[in-house]
């Protein structure tokens, strides 16, 4: 169970990251909203928080 655990919380993280540069590219590349790069933000902090766990 406890790998099951660990590979779980490593997919989330990889997620995170990924999702929430792609965020903030989005803001800063792209144009978008200030609420991209919010979300983007606040993503990568849970990217950092998950290994933790």
């Amino acid at each position: 169970m406890e790998i099951a655990k660990s590979l779980v919380y490593f997919i989330l993280a990889g997620l995170c990251e990924i999702g929430g540069g792609y965020l903030v590219w989005l803001w800063l590349r792209e144009g978008k909203g200030v609420t991209f790069g919010l979300l983007g933000g606040a993503t990568l902090i849970l990217y950092g928080v998950i290994p933790t766990l």
